[in-house]
C-alpha cells in the first residue's frame, strides 16, 4: 500500500525529535534486556504485582455525567529494577470516569486507555475516548499518564522528546506493570470486564500490557503493529532521530557493540528470508519452467537471494599447513577467504579522485592534522605499514568516533572469481614441477603478487613476516605478544567525501536513503527494538477472540511491510482496517475507533461471566 503524503507532511512540520541523548546508559540497557525476559512470561511477570498493590484516591466527585475519580501509585517498575525510573516519574498519576448509573448492575465494564505519542495530561483521551463510550455504552474509563509526559515529565525534557532510546523501554515497562496495577484495583472495587486500548503508541502499549493479565482481556489496538522497530527505521518518525549521535555512539563505546548487541535479536530476519525465498522461489520457477540440460533453477534461486552481499569480503593470511595452493570459498553462510596468492588489481581510484584525495591530505599536513611522515606513506605509491603512533593521528582526527581505512577492493568477488582458475592452475604447475629451483620459484611468487595494489595496507607478524591485513579489519602488533586490534569500517572509494571535515552535508546517515541493513548501528537499533517490544517475545493474550486491532492502510507512521503480522503472532486476532493514513485515520475515525471497543466488550459478555466461560 502506498504511504500518506500528509503523514509525512505532518511529521515534517513538528519539532519534537527523538533521542536526543543517545542510547542511554550500557547497564541501563542490560539491565532492561535481562528484565524484559521476566514480563515476557505472563506467569512469572503476573508475580511482581501483588493483588492488594497500594493505590491512593485523592480526589472524587460526582459530576453531571460522570463519577470522577483521581489518584496515585508507585511504579511497581521502580522495585524490580531500583534508580532506572526518573524520580518524578515514578509516581504513577491516573483519572477514572464511571458512569453514574450503570445499565446493568452485574455487569460493570472498564477500559484503560493509554496514552499515544505527544499525548500529555488527561483531557485528550477524557474527551474524545473516554466520556463518548460512557454515554453510548456504559463503559467505564481509566486514563493512566505515561511516564515522561504530563505529570510525569522530567523538567529537562522537551515536549515528547524522549532522551534516550532506553527511555522507551522504561516507559514500556511501568506500564506493562502499572496496568496490572489498576486491572487488579478494578476487581477488588467489583468492576469488569476489563479491557485495555490506545491510539498509535497508546495501541502497541496496550497490546504489551494485554500479555500478561491471566484472565479474559478486551484489547483493541489502533494504529500500531506488531512491533516498534519499523516505526523508528522505516516510518516518518525516523527522519526525527539523529542518528549521527546515535551512531557514533554505537562506535565509540564497546559495550554497545561488544555485549549489548549480543542480548538482542532481530526476530523478523528468518520471516524475511522465507518470504523472498518463496517470491523468488515462484518468479524462478515460472521463468525456468523449461530449463536447459546446463541450467539449474536452484541456482537462480540462490543467485537472486544474494547472500553473499550481506557478508563483508574477508582477506586473510594463512599459515602454511596442508593445502599449499589457493583457495576461494564461497558459500551463504561464510566470509570468502582469499590466500595471498590470488592475484586481485585493486586500482579502483580514478586519476582525478587520487589527485583530490592527495590535495586534502595536503591541507590536513598544513593543518597539523597528520604527520608528514603519515602523509608521505598516503601518497607514495609504495607498499608501507601503519605504525601505533599512524593509528593514533588518524584516530584524533575524529575523536576516535569514526573509523578509517584508505581503501577498499572493488567487486573484489567478481574479479577473484574471474581470476581463481587461472592462479590456481599457475601454483598447481609450479608445484608439480619438481626441477624448478629455489629462486625460480620465489620469482613466480614475486610475479604473483606484483598484480596487487602498490596501496595495500600491510602488517608485520611476530615473526618479522609481511602479511595482508583483512579488509574490515587492520590489526597493529604494539610488541610482539599483544596484538590490538584496530576495527574498521568497509572502505569505501568516496571516504575523502565522508571525513567530517571533507563533508558537504552535515549528516552521515540519512535514513531516507539507506536501509537499515546498511548500518552497523540501524541494525542495533532494530534488535533492541525487537528485543523489547515485538509481541512475538510476549506471551499470546489469554483470549485473542476478544482482540480487534483498527489499523490505517496507508499507515506512514507505522510501516507493516516485513514484519510479522499480528494474525500470525496472534492467532485468533482480528484485524481491520480503514483506507487512510495514520494522521487522517486519527481525527476522522474516532468514532470507529468506540465502535469497536464496543463491540468487543460484548463478546467478552456473550462469552464470560466473571472469568467463567458460558
Amino acid at each position: 500500500m502506498s504511504a500518506s503524503k500528509l503523514d509525512a507532511v505532518y511529521r515534517s512540520i513538528l519539532l519534537t525529535k527523538f533521542f536526543t541523548k543517545g542510547w542511554g546508559k550500557p547497564e541501563n540497557l542490560r539491565r532492561l534486556f535481562e528484565f524484559r525476559k521476566i514480563v515476557s512470561n505472563r506467569d512469572e511477570c503476573f508475580k511482581l504485582v501483588d493483588k492488594d498493590y497500594p493505590v491512593t484516591i485523592t480526589k472524587e466527585q460526582n459530576l453531571t455525567d460522570c463519577h470522577l475519580l483521581e489518584g496515585y501509585f508507585l511504579t511497581p517498575l521502580e522495585k524490580h529494577l531500583p534508580g532506572i525510573v526518573p524520580e518524578i516519574a515514578q509516581k504513577a498519576h491516573f483519572q477514572i470516569l464511571l458512569p453514574v448509573h450503570w445499565p446493568d448492575p452485574h455487569c460493570k465494564p472498564v477500559c484503560l486507555h493509554l496514552a499515544g505519542t505527544g499525548d500529555h495530561f488527561f483531557w485528550r483521551r477524557r474527551n474524545l475516548m473516554v466520556k463518548p463510550l460512557i454515554k453510548e455504552a456504559g463503559i467505564g474509563g481509566i486514563i493512566l499518564e505515561n511516564p515522561f509526559y504530563g505529570l510525569r515529565k522530567p523538567t529537562d525534557q522537551i515536549r515528547s522528546s524522549l532522551h534516550n532510546v532506553s527511555d522507551i523501554f522504561v516507559m514500556g515497562g511501568c506500564l506493562i506493570l502499572e496496568s496490572l496495577v489498576l486491572f487488579h484495583w478494578c476487581e477488588r472495587n467489583g468492576l469488569g470486564p476489563l479491557g485495555v486500548t490506545g491510539l498509535s503508541m497508546g495501541g502497541h502499549m496496550a497490546s504489551l500490557a494485554a500479555t500478561n493479565w491471566p484472565k479474559p482481556l478486551v484489547l483493541v489496538p489502533c494504529l500500531s503493529w506488531s512491533t516498534a522497530s519499523a516505526v523508528f527505521l522505516q516510518g516518518v518518525m525516523s527522519h526525527s532521530i539523529n542518528w549521527d549521535l546515535l551512531e557514533d555512539q554505537y562506535l565509540s563505546d564497546g559495550a554497545y557493540r561488544e555485549k549489548l548487541s549480543k542480548m538482542v535479536t532481530i526476530v523478523d530476519e528468518a520471516f524475511l528470508a522465507g518470504k523472498k525465498f518463496a517470491r523468488t522461489y515462484s518468479q524462478n520457477m515460472e521463468s525456468n519452467s523449461k530449463p536447459s540440460v546446463d541450467t539449474k533453477p536452484q541456482n537462480a534461486i540462490i543467485d537472486s537471494l544474494d547472500c553473499n552481499t550481506l557478508k563483508k569480503v574477508d582477506i586473510t593470511y594463512k599459515e602454511a599447513g596442508g593445502d599449499k595452493h589457493s583457495e576461494v570459498n564461497e558459500d551463504c553462510n561464510s566470509d570468502i577467504v582469499i590466500k595471498p596468492n590470488v592475484p586481485f588489481n585493486t586500482k579502483w581510484m580514478s586519476n582525478k579522485d587520487e589527485e583530490k584525495l592527495k590535495e586534502n591530505l595536503k591541507v590536513m599536513l598544513e593543518n597539523n592534522k597528520i604527520t608528514e611522515v603519515l602523509y608521505n606513506k598516503l601518497t607514495s605509491n609504495k607498499n608501507f605499514e601503519l605504525e601505533p603512533q599512524d593509528i593514533e593521528n588518524i584516530n584524533k582526527l575524529t575523536d576516535g568516533r569514526i573509523k578509517l581505512l584508505l581503501l577498499k577492493y572493488k567487486d573484489l568477488e567478481k574479479e577473484v572469481t574471474s581470476k581463481q582458475t587461472n592462479v590456481t592452475n599457475e601454483v598447481e604447475s609450479k608445484t608439480d614441477n619438481k626441477n624448478n629451483s629455489d629462486d625460480h620459484k620465489d620469482a613466480k611468487s614475486k610475479e604473483l603478487f606484483e598484480n596487487a595494489s602498490n596501496k595495500i595496507v600491510k602488517q608485520k607478524t611476530s615473526d618479522g613476516e609481511i602479511k595482508p591485513t583483512e579488509s574490515a579489519e587492520l590489526t597493529i602488533s604494539t610488541n610482539k605478544k599483544d596484538k590490538k586490534p584496530w576495527t574498521v569500517s568497509d572502505f569505501t572509494s568516496d571516504l575523502w567525501v565522508n571525513l567530517p571535515f571533507f563533508k558537504s552535508s552535515g549528516k552521515k546517515i540519512d535514513i531516507g536513503k539507506i536501509h537499515w541493513r546498511d548500518r552497523e548501528a540501524l541494525q542495533f537499533m532494530r534488535g533492541i527494538m525487537d528485543e523489547c517490544t515485538h509481541l512475538s517475545n510476549f506471551s499470546i493474550p489469554f483470549d485473542t477472540s476478544l482482540i480487534i486491532a483498527v489499523c490505517a492502510k496507508h499507515d506512514a507512521y507505522v510501516p507493516r511491510d516485513d514484519v510479522g503480522t499480528l494474525e500470525e503472532i496472534w492467532p485468533g486476532a482480528e484485524v481491520r482496517y480503514v483506507d487512510a493514513g495514520h494522521v487522517s485515520a486519527y481525527i476522522l475515525h474516532q468514532s470507529l475507533f468506540r465502535s469497536c471497543i464496543m463491540e468487543a466488550f460484548e463478546r467478552s459478555k456473550k462469552k464470560w461471566n466473571d472469568g467463567k466461560h458460558l
